[in-house]
């Protein structure tokens, strides 16, 4: 049977998203594998790999909220806005520049609906054209200005003022699309000193928690795909996260057969359908612009 479900890989440094997700195949030997979201290659933590038929659900996974944790660097700023390039810009930080309090306030301003400009060197793109393609062949090009969502943005270390540089730890609660660089340099700003991110690990994606995670240190010291399954979350229990909706017996086989519902008035757009046993038979999602409408099924549930 081919290997379904998701696992939560807690990414090593020096490795890409897709590195990963080539290691897997391998692992799982199956050609099914996604991620949901990539993480930067030096990032650290939390990636929910999707194999078999849960790979349907990567990009609702990927929409969903996650936590990280981060030092900030103040006093010098990148070409990257991380750790992994060369500084651009420098400013010395005396010990008596800002205050912890002082930090804490430009914190409590940069929580809620704010807006970013993406770094040069991402993967959002602009014509069709990765950021970071032109930005490796020294071209310039408008960036595109989106609001993200921080729910949460408090400060969990001391001030620490070494080498002309201030660093501290933060921990972030933020919707899809933020890029905590782009926050660290944001956070310089309202310091009035140029920053970067000089760490970031992610804890949680979605509900996704890294207690729950493994390494692939871990994934490839096991002889067998079987002893590999044990770490891989069953698509019974991932979909348990999505409302749900019960059907009448006589309607079980044409939702075991993938058949469409129509006038389903539900506010979510994804939802799973259980028999009367309790049993779940499908994943459904509504078709886009539509609430009251067709809702068209994502994956059945052997």
């Amino acid at each position: 049977m081919e290997p379904t479900g998701v696992l939560i890989l807690d990414k090593d440094a020096g490795m890409t998203s897709h590195d990963c997700v080539f290691k897997l195949r391998k692992l799982f030997q199956t050609k099914k594998v996604g991620h949901t979201g990539t993480l930067d290659p030096e990032v650290t933590g939390v990636l929910p790999i999707c194999l078999g038929r849960a790979t349907k659900l990567s990009r609702f996974l990927t929409d969903e909220g996650k936590r990280y944790v981060a030092e900030v660097t103040i006093g010098t700023a990148t070409m990257t806005e991380d750790a992994h390039s060369e500084v651009v810009e420098a400013r010395d930080v005396e010990a008596t520049a800002f205050t912890a309090a002082d930090v804490d306030r430009v914190l409590q301003t940069l929580t809620g609906t704010i807006e970013q400009i993406p770094p040069y060197y991402s993967a959002v793109k602009v014509n069709g054209k990765k950021l970071y393609e032109y930005a490796r062949k020294g071209q310039t090009v408008e960036r595109p200005r989106r609001m993200v969502e921080i729910h949460q943005l408090v400060r969990t270390s001391e001030l620490t003022f070494n080498d002309n540089v201030c660093r501290f730890r933060i921990e972030v609660d933020c919707g899809k699309g933020t890029f905590i660089r782009t926050l660290a340099v944001q956070i310089g700003e309202q310091l009035g000193y140029p920053a970067h991110m000089s760490d970031l690990r992610r804890t949680m994606s979605g509900s996704f928690d890294e207690a729950a995670a493994v390494s692939l240190e871990t994934l490839m010291a096991l002889e067998t795909v079987e002893e590999r399954m044990h770490y891989v979350i069953p698509l019974e229990e991932v979909i348990k996260r999505w409302p749900t909706m019960t059907i009448a017996a006589n309607r079980e086989r044409y939702i075991r057969n993938g058949g469409k519902l129509n006038d389903v008035s539900l506010e979510f757009e994804l939802f799973t359908v259980y028999n009367e046993e309790g049993i779940p038979l499908a994943l459904y999602r509504r078709l886009d612009g539509t609430t009251d409408a067709t809702v068209e099924v994502m994956l059945t549930i052997d």
